[in-house]
């Protein structure tokens, strides 16, 4: 790849757009830690390529009856694990769609197969300040304590972030706008499904 400055992928501080446009062969998932961007990011991807959006806490969540903090107390260790598998094995197996998981679950190693089998894993890559800024005191991220943010969003990267780069399309998200990142995640899942299905990469007029 062309690392030059004229190179729109390797500038994300030049707006770009996509000059095609397509459909993916198999749902999107988005992984990455919380503060990466899955649900922001993963909506405005669903709305450009006119698909449905699905956020599979909120389906785990509903298919539960309760948070997700509390699916493991009331119904054991790895429950939540388990009902977040039984959810993507349906969803990933309706119609192509962008999903939003959950912020480890392409770390379980059954979730990961799947995942890898029925759908195109986009892995929001954040660096550590990147991710302090957007979760920094706030109280709604399960794994995450106030005032130690830092400390285990370090311990997550370490023992995370190999394993996340085995997605099948990695990019580098950075505090920017939102539609920047969307353009970049567009080009590169265009780049993988060119790669990859060639037969499914239909091009026409945006």
């Amino acid at each position: 790849m062309n690392d030059s400055p004229e190179n729109p992928i390797s500038n994300p501080s030049r707006p770009m757009s996509p000059r095609v446009s397509f459909m993916p062969p198999k749902p999107v998932v988005i992984i990455g830690l919380m503060g990466c961007g899955k649900t922001s990011i993963g909506k405005r991807v669903a709305k450009r390529f006119e698909l449905q959006f699905c956020d599979s806490d909120q389906e785990v969540e509903s298919a539960a009856g309760c948070s997700i903090s509390d699916i493991d107390s009331l119904y054991g260790d790895g429950a939540f694990q388990n009902g977040e598998y039984r959810v993507l094995s349906r969803i990933l197996n309706q119609t192509v769609q962008v999903i939003a998981t959950g912020c480890l679950s392409f770390t379980h190693e059954d979730t990961r197969r799947l995942m890898k089998e029925k759908a195109i894993s986009v892995w929001l890559k954040a660096d550590l300040p990147t991710l302090l800024l957007r979760v920094t005191g706030r109280k709604d991220r399960p794994l995450l304590e106030v005032g130690k943010e830092e400390e285990i969003l370090v311990d997550l990267i370490d023992k995370y972030y190999p394993i996340f780069a085995e997605a099948d399309v990695c990019v580098q998200t950075y505090d920017e706008p939102a539609n920047i990142t969307v353009d970049r995640v567009i080009i590169a899942i265009s780049e993988f499904i060119q790669a990859n299905y060639p037969d499914h990469h239909v091009l026409k007029s945006v």
